[in-house]
């Protein structure tokens, strides 16, 4: 077997496809993958959110990249598209998912806003990780999880052209797919229930050298 029959099992897994309808806000979840930003820009033009919340701050990969938070990163694209300044909230202080999610309640509160239904977006290979993240971190509210409307092929093409490599990529979702099961034991996100092909693919990419994002 080659390492894309095992990176797709793990894509396949990560992403949740679910439908999306129309939310309170959109709340798009900051990384490199600027392709997240504009998926958020598509969505409030579409109709599918009254705002935009934009979450990150600097990460392990841009703080090497930018020399601005990756909130302001996606703001700045998502202005460029043609949505309205105002209708954009930024939060830039957050580093990791936890955060996210605890910095965003923390900025809503402070603007005394409180939406009941979110339209969250994240990379396609990181919607299940922040979907058990959300539900235990943020039981209350209603959310659907979306994503940049690409395939695996088209992700590992974008990788062989940009700011990280495709090797990444997958080590990427193999550190992932640990962080799933670890942060259900501890209790971090409700637990995922992880099909037996999944593991074999984790630990023949893992036998591949794959292993760059993993937990120590």
């Amino acid at each position: 077997m080659n390492i894309d029959y095992y990176g797709k099992i793990l894509w396949n897994y990560h992403k949740l496809n679910e439908k999306i309808e129309k939310c309170d806000v959109i709340l798009g979840f900051g990384s490199h993958d600027l392709h997240v930003a504009k998926r958020c820009a598509e969505l409030f033009l579409k109709g599918y959110g009254d705002k935009i919340i934009f979450t990150g701050g600097f990460g392990r990969i841009t703080k090497n990249l930018w020399n601005m938070t990756e909130a302001e990163k996606f703001a700045e694209i998502a202005i460029d598209m043609g949505v309205p300044k105002d209708k954009i909230i930024i939060e830039n202080k957050a580093s990791n998912t936890g955060e996210n999610i605890s910095k965003t309640k923390e900025i809503l509160n402070s603007l005394n806003l409180h939406p009941s239904s979110f339209l969250i977006v994240d990379k396609p290979y990181r919607e299940r990780r922040t979907f058990a993240t959300l539900k235990k971190q943020w039981p209350e509210i209603n959310f659907i999880v979306t994503s940049p409307q690409y395939s695996y092929e088209e992700y590992c093409k974008f990788y062989s052209l940009g700011e990280i490599s495709k090797d990444e990529f997958i080590s990427i979702m193999v550190g992932d797919l640990q962080r799933i099961d670890l942060y259900g034991k501890n209790g971090f996100q409700i637990e995922q229930e992880i099909p037996h092909k999944v593991w074999n693919a984790y630990n023949e990419l893992i036998s591949l050298n794959f292993n760059k994002h993993l937990c120590k």
